[in-house]
């Protein structure tokens, strides 16, 4: 009961930071889950294939949500995302079927050098300035390898790289969320599906286990940060957002810290 509690707390976490923000959903759920799973007495080699392969799950249903909403108000940019896509797919069911084959400790200190970046960009409020028109055809595909590969292998992040690099290729703030937002349902999908299956035969892993999908931690944290979405995303508007994302930034590098030195 009480890991149930625990699962549903971290979806609220998330559904509403990420709701308020834009930002950080997976760091949330990779750093919880690697704590959880490392204290819950997991196989401590698949610890973070576990906590990286969840999280994508649970971004599932608030990632088809986001895309809804951001498609609403006409803010995706669809030829872009049917030009990104299949590289996308591909990078990312390429980067979570190679992870398998990657120790726990790369995993663990590529996710760390990741939420550092994230926490950085926060802090500072780094913002790329627009220099360049976006690439044409397989440049895009490329590209959308490129943030499939390294999603698959943090569990997300697909917004702190795809939103610099589209509004760097000259697309408005606003316009590049949304075409992020629209890439991030089939990221999800599609990574989380490649985890299922890299783990697929693993005899270690604990029951309700699907590959390394675990799914009490799924269905939890999917529950309630569908919900709480809606009420950061209010909140959004009539708070200050630049001190927002330095404090909730300090919150990532703690996190970050403690599966450092817990995991």
């Amino acid at each position: 009961m009480a890991e149930l509690v625990a699962y549903l707390a971290i979806g609220a976490a998330v559904g509403f930071f990420a709701g308020l923000l834009g930002i950080g959903g997976g760091i949330i759920i990779v750093s919880s889950l690697a704590l959880m799973f490392a204290h819950g007495g997991f196989p401590a080699a698949y610890v973070m294939h576990m906590a990286i392969a969840t999280s994508l799950g649970a971004i599932v249903a608030g990632s088809a949500a986001s895309l809804r909403a951001h498609d609403r108000h006409g803010a995706v940019d669809w030829p872009v995302v049917r030009r990104m896509t299949p590289g996308l797919l591909a990078g990312v069911l390429g980067g979570s079927i190679l992870a398998r084959f990657v120790p726990g400790a790369f995993l663990k200190y590529f996710f760390l050098g990741f939420a550092l970046l994230v926490t950085a960009q926060m802090i500072l409020d780094l913002k790329p300035e627009a220099t360049r028109e976006p690439p044409q055809g397989a440049g895009l595909a490329l590209a959308g390898a490129g943030i499939g590969v390294f999603s698959g292998l943090v569990g997300g992040g697909a917004a702190a790289i795809g939103v610099p690099f589209l509004t760097w290729c000259n697309m408005s703030a606003h316009r590049a969320i949304g075409t992020v937002a629209a890439l991030g349902f089939p990221l999800a999908v599609a990574g989380s599906a490649g985890y299922m299956i890299a783990g697929w035969g693993v005899q270690q892993l604990p029951r309700w286990s699907v590959g390394f999908v675990y799914l009490p931690a799924l269905v939890g944290i999917s529950a309630t940060s569908v919900l709480l979405a809606p009420w950061g995303a209010r909140l959004a508007h009539r708070l200050p957002a630049r001190t927002l994302r330095r404090i909730f930034a300090l919150f990532l590098l703690a996190m970050g810290a403690k599966v450092a030195t817990s995991v």
